[in-house]
């Protein structure tokens, strides 16, 4: 992948490689088309450079997402030239569906159709099951599916993050055996499962404490920065970090660089200043569980 990398540098794009997959990233507005143009010219180049070794671009598998205002994305598409052979509605990226409004819909609906499936599956089995093998199950074949990138799910609207909620309501009715007119609220807190939005929150913040510590990727800790005052005082050393005057525009206050430090923040310090992962994710569970239940 490294000849790949620097002919994508000399063209000035952001890019991502994986073991099978390259994703290209350019910031365009529909009147102003350099960066298209240096995009076409870069696949160019690769396309030139994989026949001279022999390769082949699979343009089958060749994706272009617009992300952006409806408006500005229709306005784009004359701009596009052969490219638009190419524009999708959505995309997966490391089995996440994203959509050209980053509504994260598709990706929630297709979780909520897969989680049901297993249930339904667990279900047939469950009288045959003791609990703490049924309870495996669950986190196996449902937990799992719910905690996967759930960071990216930050300020999602309330209606998406309780179609999520019900998934693992349904998970604890099945494991304890509980009757839907009763209560699930007690029930998740004798399992000890953080309910959903706290688990998002779980995430956010254990990829903070990473960043902080130097654990974390490049651009996660880039997103970040720590806070400090003016003058001497107390705060200097409390382990905060910088929010961001105004929350970035569109994206808003569901912005990691803006809805991860206020998250931070207002942890107890003890625990921002925890001195390994696994000191830090107990005491953080703690903490959010007494929140969610007290």
């Amino acid at each position: 992948m490294l000849p790949l990398g620097n002919i994508i540098k000399k063209h000035n794009i952001d890019f991502h490689s994986y073991a099978d997959d390259t994703q290209l990233y350019i910031s365009v507005e529909p009147n102003k088309t350099t960066a298209l143009q240096s995009l076409t010219s870069c696949l160019s180049a690769v396309t030139h450079w994989m026949s001279n070794n022999f390769l082949k671009l699979n343009e089958n598998k060749t994706e272009l997402l617009l992300i952006g205002p409806k408006d500005k994305r229709e306005a784009l598409l004359p701009s596009l030239g052969n490219l638009n052979q190419y524009v999708r509605e959505q995309v997966t990226s490391l089995g996440v569906i994203l959509d050209s409004d980053l509504s994260l819909k598709p990706h929630i609906n297709k979780v909520t159709k897969t989680a049901y499936f297993h249930l339904r599956n667990i279900a047939k089995v469950r009288p045959f099951l003791t609990k703490p093998d049924a309870e495996k199950l669950v986190h196996a074949f449902i937990t799992s599916r719910l905690d996967y990138c759930n960071a990216l799910f930050t300020g999602l609207p309330k209606k998406s993050i309780e179609k999520l909620q019900l998934i693992q309501n349904s998970a604890a009715r099945l494991l304890t055996k509980t009757r839907k007119r009763e209560h699930i609220t007690p029930v998740l807190a004798e399992l000890h499962w953080l309910p959903v939005s706290y688990r998002i929150d779980f995430k956010v913040l254990l990829l903070v404490f990473k960043a902080v510590n130097g654990l974390a990727p490049c651009y996660i800790v880039d997103a970040l920065s720590s806070y400090t005052p003016a003058r001497a005082l107390r705060s200097a050393d409390a382990g905060l970090l910088r929010i961001p005057d105004a929350p970035p525009k569109r994206i808003g206050e569901s912005a990691f660089s803006y809805y991860a430090p206020n998250r931070w923040n207002a942890l107890p310090q003890h625990i921002r200043k925890a001195e390994s992962i696994d000191i830090f994710k107990r005491q953080l569970k703690t903490y959010l569980f007494n929140q969610a239940y007290t």
